[in-house]
C-alpha cells in the first residue's frame, strides 16, 4: 500500500474516531489507531529530532572559526550556543499547550519547516548580530520537536511495543550529541562553518515531506479540537510571560555564570534574580489558574515527579562528563579536536547496538523499574572508573569507562521515557513529554555549569595544597636535576628548573581536579538509585490499548 492511500485510510479513520471518542475513555480499541505501520512514523518523526538535538552540539567546534569569518571575539561568539539554549528552554514547556491548540501533526509539521527554514538562513548569516537572531529563530522552531515525538510515539504504539518505540528515539538523542563535535569538526575543517546548517536542508525537507502524509492527530486531540471549536480563545499570557522570562534569564546565569565570575557580576545577579523571582511566580500562577500554558499539577502524580528527578540527575552527570572528557584530552593528554571525538564515538556505536536490546526486553514484560536500576549502577561504575585515570594512560582507558557510562544512560532513559506516561490522562502526553523535556535539558545545563566552575575552582585549590606541601629544598633539587645536562649557568638552569617544576605541578592539579569531579558525579548517580524504589509497577498489557494509562 503507498504512502497517500495509507494516509488517506488514516484520514478516514482518524474522522470516525473523533466523533465516537469522549476524553477520559480508559480503552481504545485497535480500530481506531490509525492503519499507517507505527515504525514508519517512529523513523519519520525521530529524524527531525536526531536533526534539532544534533545542532546543540555541532556547532561547539566551529565557534573560533565563526568568530574569525564574522570579525567578533571568541566569548562574543559564544552567544551563537547560549541564544538556541534559551529558545528551546522557553518552547520546550510550551510545546504541549502548542500541540492542544492548532494540533501535533500542524505543530511538528511547522516546527521542521521553520527549523529548516531558519538553518539556512544561519548559513547565510552576513554578521555575527544576524547569526544569533536566527539562532533563536531556529532554536524556538526546533526546541519542541523532542515533547512532540515522545508524545506521538506514546500515542502511536500500544503499550507492549512502547518500550521498543522510545528505544529508536533514545538511539536519535544520544547519538546526535556525540556525533555533533566530530562532525561538526569534520565539516569546518574540510569546507566551512556555514555548511553545519546547510546540512539540515535536505534532511527536513524529507522530514517535512514524508511528516505531511504518515503522520495525524490522535483521536483524543482531534475530539478536544473539535470541542473547542467555535469557543472563545483562552491564552495564559501571564503565565506564558513568566515561564518565559524566567527560563531565558535561568539559561543565560547557567550558561554565562562562570564566564563572567558568577555573582561577582552585576548582570549575572540581575539575571538570576529575575529567574527567581519569574519561575516562583510561574509556579504559583500555573497551579492557581484554570487554563494553564504549562500544567504543573502533573508533576503530583508519583512515577512522573520521579521520572523527572531521576531524569534531571542523570543528564546533570551525563552533560558535565561529556563536557569534562574532550576537555581532558585535549588540554592534558595531547589530542586534538578530532581525535578527541573519534575517541568518545565507540560510546554511541555500543548505544546504538544496545537500546533496542533493552526496548526488546520492556515489549517481553521485564519490569521497568529493574532496568533502571541496574542502568544507573552501571552509569555510576562508568562515571567512578573515569576517576581512576592519570597521565599515563592508554586511549583505551578513556573509551571503555565512556561506553560502559553511556550503555548505562541507554539503560536508564529507555524505560524511564516508557513509564512516565502510564498514569496520567491520554490527552496530557504532549504536556508531560514536554516538562520532561524541559528538565532532561536543564539537567545538562545545570550538569556543564556545574563542571566548568567546579574545575577550576579546584585546580586552585589543588595547586595550593600540592604548593604548600614542598619545601623550597625539594623544589630546588627537582628544578637542578630536571635540567641536568643543559648546556647554561646556573641560574638559567634554576629558572627553566623552576619553569618545569610548575608546570608540573599545573598538570598534577589539574589531573586531580578532574578526577574529583568524575567522583562528584559518580555519588551524585549512586544517589538516584533510592528514587527507583518509589516508582510504581506498570501495569501488565491487556488485549487492549491502554492510551491513557500510559
Amino acid at each position: 500500500m503507498s504512502f497517500r492511500s495509507q494516509a488517506n485510510s488514516a484520514e478516514r479513520s482518524l474522522s470516525q474516531s473523533a466523533a465516537e471518542f469522549e476524553p477520559g475513555n480508559r480503552f481504545v480499541s485497535r480500530a481506531q489507531i490509525p492503519t499507517i505501520n507505527p515504525w514508519i512514523i517512529a523513523l519519520v518523526v525521530t529524524m527531525g529530532t536526531f536533526m534539532e538535538v544534533l545542532d546543540t552540539s555541532i556547532a561547539n567546534v566551529a565557534l573560533p572559526h565563526i568568530a574569525g569569518s564574522l570579525s567578533a571575539s571568541r566569548d562574543e561568539s559564544t552567544w551563537v550556543l547560549t541564544t538556541y539554549l534559551v529558545a528551546n528552554a522557553i518552547i520546550l514547556p510550551i510545546s504541549g499547550w502548542i500541540s492542544s491548540m492548532i494540533g501535533r501533526r500542524n505543530f511538528y509539521l511547522g516546527s521542521v519547516v521553520l527549523f529548516t527554514i531558519f538553518s539556512a538562513c544561519c548559513g547565510l548569516a552576513p554578521t555575527l548580530g544576524a547569526l544569533v537572531v536566527f539562532r533563536v529563530l531556529q532554536g524556538l522552531a526546533g526546541g519542541g520537536l523532542q515533547p512532540s515525538v515522545q508524545a506521538i510515539l506514546a500515542d502511536t504504539f500500544p503499550g507492549e511495543k512502547r518500550g521498543m518505540a522510545m528505544a529508536v528515539y533514545t538511539v536519535a538523542i544520544l547519538c546526535a550529541p556525540v556525533l555533533g563535535p566530530t562532525l561538526g569538526g569534520w565539516i569546518t575543517d574540510n569546507y566551512s562553518w556555514r555548511w553545519i546548517f546547510y546540512i539540515n536542508i535536505p534532511v527536513g525537507v524529507l522530514c517535512a515531506f514524508f511528516t505531511r502524509i504518515v503522520l495525524h492527530d490522535p483521536p483524543h486531540l482531534t475530539a478536544a479540537r473539535e470541542v473547542r471549536r467555535g469557543k472563545r480563545l483562552q491564552i495564559d499570557g501571564v503565565g506564558l510571560g513568566l515561564i518565559s522570562l524566567g527560563l531565558a534569564s535561568l539559561e543565560i546565569v547557567l550558561d554565562k555564570g562562570q564566564e563572567l565570575d558568577w555573582f561577582g557580576s552585576t548582570f549575572i545577579c540581575w539575571a538570576a534574580g529575575i529567574a527567581v523571582v519569574a519561575l516562583i511566580g510561574a509556579v504559583f500562577w500555573e497551579l492557581h489558574v484554570n487554563n494553564p500554558v504549562v500544567n504543573l499539577r502533573l508533576l503530583k502524580e508519583r512515577n512522573f515527579f520521579m521520572c523527572c528527578a531521576i531524569v534531571l540527575g542523570v543528564y546533570t552527570a551525563l552533560y558535565a562528563t561529556t563536557f569534562l572528557l574532550p576537555q581532558f584530552m585535549q588540554e592534558l593528554m595531547g589530542y586534538d579536536a578530532t581525535t578527541a571525538g573519534i575517541a568518545v564515538s565507540p560510546a554511541g556505536l555500543a548505544t546504538m547496538v544496545e537500546v533496542p536490546i533493552v526496548g526488546w526486553l520492556l515489549s517481553r514484560g521485564m519490569d521497568a523499574r529493574r532496568i533502571i536500576f541496574v542502568g544507573i549502577l552501571t552509569m555510576t561504575v562508568g562515571t567512578w572508573w573515569l576517576s581512576l585515570g592519570n597521565l599515563q594512560m592508554a586511549e583505551s582507558d578513556l573509551i571503555w569507562p565512556r561506553v560502559v557510562q553511556v550503555m548505562g544512560l541507554g539503560m536508564t532513559t529507555v524505560p524511564l521515557s516508557t513509564i512516565m506516561f502510564r498514569f496520567l490522562p491520554t490527552e496530557q502526553s504532549s504536556n508531560a513529554a514536554g516538562i520532561y523535556a524541559l528538565v532532561r535539558n536543564e539537567g545538562g545545563s545545570i550538569g556543564i555549569a556545574i563542571a566548568s566552575t567546579f574545575l577550576q575552582r579546584m585546580e586552585q585549590t589543588h595547586q595550593s595544597y600540592i604548593g604548600a606541601s614542598m619545601s623550597s629544598s625539594t623544589i630546588l633539587q627537582a628544578a637542578r636535576a630536571a635540567t641536568s645536562g643543559v648546556g647554561a649557568d646556573v641560574m638559567d638552569k634554576a629558572h627553566a628548573g623552576l619553569a618545569l617544576i610548575y608546570a608540573q605541578l599545573q598538570r598534577q592539579a589539574s589531573l586531580m581536579a578532574y578526577m574529583d569531579q568524575y567522583k562528584l558525579f559518580a555519588y551524585l548517580m549512586f544517589a538516584l538509585l533510592p528514587l527507583v524504589f518509589f516508582l510504581k509497577r506498570p501495569p501488565r498489557t491487556t488485549g487492549k490499548i491502554e492510551l491513557d494509562a500510559h
